[in-house]
């Protein structure tokens, strides 16, 4: 069963997101990414991946598309979401040190015919 056709028999929705992140994280790992937290959550937002790429920290959103009925899965990392991201990322620090570099990432899957479509946008926003 390809992921992608495991993500459209998902029932509902939070069931589709976590195959879409496991196809994620799985993916991410194959490009060199070591997964050191999934699915962090504070008041202030979520965290869907934290992994290490050499010695900076990434703070990974995933966003998966099954169609782009809707655009591209990459527009939907708003700049509300981006902030919240950061908010979550500046407490994830405070509770756990990291003395190298850190940046936040977009992991964007589209569906296509042959399966997914993986979009990795390093450094995707900054902090203002």
């Amino acid at each position: 069963m390809t992921p992608l056709k495991s993500f459209r028999e998902q029932g509902h929705t939070r069931a589709r997101g976590r195959s879409a992140e496991d196809d994620g994280v799985a993916w991410l790992g194959e490009q060199g990414l070591r997964v050191v937290d999934r699915n962090v959550q504070f008041k202030v937002g979520e965290i869907d991946v934290v992994a290490l790429e050499g010695e900076t920290l990434c703070f990974v959103e995933i966003k998966a598309r099954a169609t782009n009925r809707y655009g591209e899965a990459v527009r939907a990392v708003t700049r509300r979401k981006q902030q919240q991201i950061a908010a979550a990322a500046m407490l994830y620090l405070a509770k756990r040190s990291h003395d190298g570099p850190c940046r936040f990432d977009v992991l964007a899957m589209d569906g296509t015919p042959a399966g997914w479509r993986y979009t990795y946008l390093r450094d995707a926003f900054q902090l203002e």
